[in-house]
C-alpha cells in the first residue's frame, strides 16, 4: 500500500485566549483590521490569505500556549506598523539570522514575522 500525501486545502492558526474581548482589540490592532467572522461567541478569525486564517478564541485553560509564524512581504513595515500601534516587539533579529521580529500577546502567545523571500 502506497502512503497518500494528505490534501491540505486551509490551514487554521488557533491562539487560546483567557479574555476573549480585550484579545479581540489588541489582535485588531496586531492584524490592522476586524476578524473576517465569528463562528462562535468568543471565537474570531482573520482569513489572512485565500488559504489560511488565524482564529483567537477564549480558553483560559489552554491560554499563552499559541506559537504562530507568519510570512510577510515588508518587514520592515509591518514593523513600522506594529509600532505605531502601540504593540511592543519582544524580539528582533537580523545581522547573519534570518530577519524576524516577535510579538506576544498577553497570554504570552507567541507570533513571529520573518521576510518571505
Amino acid at each position: 500500500m502506497q502512503n497518500q500525501a494528505v490534501a491540505v486545502t486551509h490551514t487554521f492558526a488557533g491562539l487560546p485566549v483567557s479574555d476573549y474581548a480585550a484579545a479581540y482589540e489588541w489582535y485588531v490592532r496586531l492584524l490592522g483590521r476586524p476578524a473576517d467572522m465569528f463562528p462562535l461567541e468568543r471565537e474570531a478569525v482573520w482569513q489572512l490569505t485565500p488559504t489560511s486564517s488565524v482564529y483567537v478564541v477564549q480558553d483560559s485553560e489552554r491560554a499563552g500556549s499559541g506559537l504562530v509564524t507568519l510570512a510577510v512581504d515588508d518587514l520592515d513595515a509591518n514593523e513600522e506598523r506594529l509600532t505605531a500601534a502601540g504593540l511592543a516587539l519582544t524580539e528582533q533579529s537580523g545581522g547573519a539570522s534570518p530577519q524576524r521580529l516577535v510579538i506576544e500577546d498577553a497570554d504570552g502567545n507567541s507570533l513571529t514575522f520573518f521576510h518571505d523571500p
